[in-house]
C-alpha cells in the first residue's frame, strides 16, 4: 500500500529555514497530486500548500506566500516543503497527503513536530 514518511523537522529560531521531506512508496509517485497540512494545538488542520503531479502547478495559503516553497522530485519519489523567514505561528505538526489523480484515494504521512521558539 502506498507509505508516506515525513522528516525534516525540528526547533528553529524565528527568521529562521528548515525543510521538509516526504518520501512516498507503493505506487507511481507521478499519479498524486500532494498537499502538505499543518495543524497547531486547538486549531484545525490546515492546507498550506499543494502541487500537482508534474510540479507545474502550485498554490499556497496566503499566510505561507512567499515564504514556502514547495516542490517535488518525482525520481526521487519525494515531496519537499521549503521554510523560510519561519514565524511563531508557523509552529505545527505538519502532514503530506497524497491524493490519486483519477481514483482519488488519498494517504497521509504521520507529520513532522515544526516548532519555531526563540
Amino acid at each position: 500500500q502506498v507509505q508516506l514518511v515525513e522528516s525534516g523537522g525540528g526547533l528553529v529560531q524565528p527568521g529562521g529555514s528548515l525543510r521538509l521531506s516526504c518520501v512516498v512508496s507503493g505506487d507511481t509517485f507521478s499519479s498524486y497530486f500532494m498537499n502538505w497540512y499543518r495543524q497547531s494545538p486547538g486549531k484545525e488542520r490546515e492546507l498550506v500548500a499543494a502541487i500537482s503531479g508534474t510540479g507545474g502547478s502550485t498554490s499556497y495559503v496566503d499566510s505561507v506566500k512567499g515564504r514556502f516553497t514547495v516542490s517535488r522530485d518525482n525520481a526521487k519519489n519525494t515531496l519537499y516543503l521549503q521554510m523560510n523567514s519561519l514565524k511563531l505561528e508557523d509552529t505545527a505538526v505538519y502532514y503530506c497527503y497524497a491524493r490519486h489523480t483519477f481514483t482519488y484515494s488519498g494517504y497521509w504521512g504521520q507529520g513532522t513536530q515544526v516548532t519555531v521558539s526563540s
